[in-house]
């Protein structure tokens, strides 16, 4: 009986092994990916110059916001809708991050949330900040292990716009990838799909790394959340991570004045103009419920 209770443990350490485990052909293609535009990253010095350093920077924020105002405040949380059209236009710039398709990147974060900081977390800090920063991405049968199939996303697969991305994500990405050398040759594609993508890939790495173990709290949650100032004009809001896990629905992740958070900006101006509806913001009894004692 004694081995049992250790059995789970080690088979679990072991499938966290980035060597001497079984890689499922998703494991590789994500690994391959991750590696070629990290590849491309080191030669785009090389072939600099100004219009592939403003695509870079478009591609940042296309991605970046695709994936903050669309993936994460719109379908994961549903802290606003949007008309249709104007709901999968974001979703579609958030596929050009290449951090998922959205019923993939959607479940996961919604496990996140629904487990945070317990063994079941697919990006758990307490297995390490380089587990929670990218090695989770790259053992797609230990996220099952621990957290299930993706049952928790069945809005978004009753949709036939996400299940057409969720089984043609490779060719959308291909696809980026040819227009953007197509386009511009060699420099579009190292500094648009190199320094571009990886530059916001860790940007929103760091919101499941360096946000749980650094930072200030100001807010009761039972988890190791944490707000970092100076991550927020490069995640467009995201780094308010404490205010975020305390009111998760919430549109608006940059509760102060001063905290910067320019996903809320834009999610604001919708609302203005009569696109963004049903906006959720916590309520101010919310607030004093969740305030810490100062």
């Amino acid at each position: 009986m004694v081995g049992t209770s250790e059995k789970p443990e080690r088979m679990m350490s072991e499938r966290r092994a980035f060597w001497g485990r079984k890689w499922k052909r998703l494991d590789v293609v994500k690994a391959s990916m991750f590696l070629f535009v990290h590849f491309l990253c080191l030669l785009a010095p090389f072939h600099f110059n100004r219009r592939a350093l403003r695509l870079a920077l478009a591609v940042y924020t296309v991605g970046g916001l695709g994936i903050t105002v669309s993936y994460h405040r719109n379908l994961a949380h549903r802290s606003y809708k949007l008309p249709k059209w104007l709901e999968y236009f974001f979703a579609y710039c958030g596929l050009l991050a290449l951090q998922g398709d959205p019923i993939d990147w959607v479940s996961i974060h919604r496990y996140h949330h629904q487990f945070t900081d317990s063994d079941r977390d697919p990006h758990s800090p307490i297995e390490g900040f380089w587990f929670s920063h990218i090695l989770w991405l790259f053992d797609a049968a230990y996220v099952v292990q621990k957290c299930g199939r993706r049952s928790n996303v069945e809005d978004l697969k009753r949709q036939w716009f996400y299940r057409f991305l969720q089984r043609t994500v490779i060719f959308h990405i291909l696809g980026f990838g040819v227009l953007l050398y197509s386009w511009g040759g060699f420099p579009f594609l190292a500094w648009g799909m190199g320094i571009g993508i990886v530059l916001e890939h860790h940007v929103t790495c760091l919101i499941n790394s360096l946000c749980h173990v650094w930072g200030n709290r100001a807010w009761k949650t039972n988890d190791t959340s944490r707000n970092v100032w100076w991550l927020s004009v490069f995640s467009f809001g995201e780094s308010w991570h404490n205010n975020h896990h305390a009111f998760e629905s919430s549109a608006r992740q940059g509760l102060e004045w001063w905290q910067v958070d320019i996903s809320w900006y834009i999610i604001r101006f919708l609302e203005t103009v009569g696109l963004a509806t049903d906006v959720k913001l916590p309520s101010q009894a919310q607030l004093r419920r969740m305030a810490l004692v100062r």
